[in-house]
């Protein structure tokens, strides 16, 4: 038999391609031979830069003896969890009803129905300690299948029917619990669960492993902006500081890693994530603006500049991911002996090196050193970068050993890359962030069909048709190039596209949006996701875009799609029954939908410009920088008339309009 998977063009897909397992691609002929041969599938979900993926591949998909047993008795299907969100989705939810835990790889079987009756992730071939290996696992489920196949089937049945009263549940739960009180106290009760659970010595939230989680950051920075709370600065702060100064930021090639395993975010998880970095670029010109601080500008602009070094393709998209392995090692390309830098730089400034950046003879990760600054006693404004002395490092890491790269573009991940350099352009007024948005923003667009998004692109070819989260990330993008440039192309075009995830994507009767829409596949449920994890949901998304729209348009039709989506998120996080003394967890899990809340209860100042002459909106950045959302018109209206001749402002805040202004 043939692995059918060479003709693919997903990374991670193609470093199986060569496996003795006979694998087929999430397709309908998997399916039509399963329920032909009467045999189960096992569906393996992972990614390419997943280094538990890399160990259970070399461990048992790399293995005759495992191969044989799954060729024989199942069909095997191989899933990249980032070109199908849907398939992953539901069989996470899957893997957490059964185990309480989820990650990847994810190891699910399934009837050929597609509903599933066992699921786990990461399985060694052989048990040990009381747990099962996976090559006793597949043989214990063929041994099942051949001996009592209904009792199988009767649980899939019974996990399918599950996962879809669940979604159901969900939804008449929100229907139930609209207004039940006011939504303002949400945005404190997130405060109050980040405060309970704030680290005060490291930062960040709880113990380890520790998250970015960069949309956290957001909304404590826009929970200070709006109530002068000093406490939810000094957590964001704080957080963002640590997180530089450990080795989770890379201080040598710039960028950061996907999480911290250890409390103090200097030992990372060490692939790098195209929307973690988008996410947090973000953040630090965020916390820029709120506090003038220039530690906060250099990071973010270090950050892009790894991203346009390593993650940019020549057309133009960003690419997905970095791996944390080289050579089949974690982390090997990240860290160093001591005499190794010593070598290179030679004693004095080697010497010098070592001890800026930590780097010790007994090492902090398996006998060598993480670059980082946590011991580094230096005042932060006042720091100096050894620039000289990290280049030469750099290439030589470069040349010691490689990492591998995920270089398919994401749609979705793209999407919140755009937003992040559109608003570092709008803060820092540097042409090279809004070449890189705009450039990838007509990737994207160009290689789609008209206001049809594709999933995933690699080696010319496009995969798959978008989910709400390209629509919704894309959208955002737009909104953003909008703000930064005034130029009203990109507002035309985020109008375009949301209106499109609306017809597409929404729960007309109940609110919200699901996962997939009417062009999609359809899967055994359909998932309606709103929970703000490693990156914002797509409904958290969504209701900023709307809440976005309504603030700028001005319009009914706005403001009526905003409050459906205000309402349909918020009355699941409000519950009279609850204590919430210590805080709301659920509202600091939908922390991106709080800064839409926030934004929808208390928006900011409305602009509206009617220009005489475009060169007079370069005196609008200031109020670009502040927030304020700008409504452009290149000809005076009934409404908006021109005043004295020259440009005019009509300017509205705390809802009260103030008389109109020339510029």
């Amino acid at each position: 038999m043939e692995n059918y998977l060479k003709d693919q063009t997903s990374p991670y897909l193609l470093q199986h391609a060569n496996n003795p397992v006979h694998w087929y691609p999430w397709c309908k002929e998997a399916f039509e031979k399963a329920r032909k041969e009467n045999k189960p599938v096992f569906l393996s979900i992972g990614y390419s830069t997943c280094h538990w993926c890399h160990v259970m591949a070399h461990e048992s998909f790399e293995d005759q003896e495992v191969a044989e047993e799954l060729n024989r008795n199942f069909v095997s299907i191989k899933v990249d969890k980032e070109e199908r969100p849907d398939i992953d989705s539901i069989y996470m939810s899957v893997c957490m009803m059964l185990t309480g835990s989820g990650g990847w790889p994810a190891s699910i079987f399934m009837t050929p129905e597609q509903k599933p009756f066992y699921a786990g992730t990461y399985f060694p071939k052989y048990g040990s300690y009381g747990s099962i290996g996976f090559l006793d696992l597949i043989k214990l489920v063929h041994e099942k299948w051949e001996n009592n196949q209904q009792n199988l089937e009767k649980v899939g049945e019974d996990i399918a029917a599950q996962l879809d009263w669940h979604v159901r549940e969900e939804v008449h739960r929100k229907k139930q619990n609209k207004n039940q009180e006011s939504y303002d106290e949400l945005p404190k009760q997130a405060f109050l669960w980040f405060w309970n659970h704030f680290d005060p010595v490291y930062g960040g939230f709880g113990d380890a492993p520790k998250f970015p989680t960069p949309h956290q950051l957001l909304f404590l920075m826009e929970y200070y902006e709006q109530t002068k709370e000093k406490k939810a600065l000094e957590m964001a702060e704080k957080t963002l500081i640590e997180m530089y100064r450990g080795g989770i930021f890379d201080h040598i090639g710039y960028g950061f890693s996907r999480y911290s395993t250890d409390k103090r975010f200097l030992v990372p998880h060490f692939e790098k994530m195209l929307y973690d970095n988008a996410l947090l670029m973000w953040s630090y010109t965020r916390a820029f603006a709120v506090t003038g601080k220039e530690i906060y500008q250099r990071i973010a602009k270090n950050t892009a500049g790894y991203i346009q070094r390593e993650m940019t393709s020549v057309e133009g998209g960003f690419y997905s991911a970095q791996d944390a392995d080289s050579e089949g090692v974690e982390g090997k390309y990240y860290v160093f002996d001591y005499d190794e830098i010593i070598k290179l730089l030679g004693k004095e400034q080697g010497t010098w090196f070592n001890t800026y950046f930590n780097i010790t003879k007994g090492g902090n990760f398996e006998g060598k050193s993480i670059p980082n600054l946590q011991k580094t006693q230096l005042n932060f404004s006042e720091r100096k970068e050894p620039l000289e002395l990290i280049s030469k490092v750099y290439d030589y890491r470069r040349k010691r050993t490689k990492l591998h790269l995920d270089d398919k573009v994401l749609t979705s991940w793209n999407g919140l890359m755009i937003g992040a350099l559109a608003r570092m352009y709008q803060q820092f007024d540097q042409e090279v962030y809004l070449e890189m948005a705009k450039a990838a923003c007509d990737f994207i667009e160009q290689n789609g069909q008209g206001q049809n998004l594709f999933v995933s692109y690699r080696d010319g070819k496009t995969q798959g048709k978008g989910f709400l989260d390209d629509y919704a990330f894309f959208g955002f993008a737009l909104l953003c190039l909008y703000e930064a440039t005034l130029e009203k192309d990109y507002l035309d075009k985020a109008v375009a596209y949301v209106k499109k995830a609306i017809h597409d994507f929404q729960d007309k009767d109940h609110g919200g949006f699901y996962l997939y829409g009417k062009e999609n596949e359809q899967l055994i449920v359909v998932p309606k996701e709103t929970y703000d994890g490693a990156i914002p949901s797509g409904n958290s998304v969504m209701a900023y875009n709307l809440v976005k729209l309504r603030n700028l348009l001005l319009e009914e039709e706005w403001q009526e799609y905003a409050e459906k989506q205000i309402d349909f998120l918020a009355s699941n996080l409000m519950d009279k029954r609850s204590d919430f003394s210590q805080g709301n967890g659920n509202a600091a899990g939908q922390s991106f939908f709080l800064i839409a809340l926030s934004n929808y209860l208390n928006p900011p100042e409305h602009v509206v410009c009617v220009w005489k002459d475009k060169a007079d909106l370069r005196q609008l950045k200031e109020k670009q920088k502040q927030g304020a959302d700008i409504l452009v018109y290149e000809e005076e209206t009934e409404r908006y008339p021109i005043q004295n001749g020259k440009t005019t402002l009509y300017i509205c805040k705390d809802r009260k309009c103030m008389p109109p202004v020339n510029i």
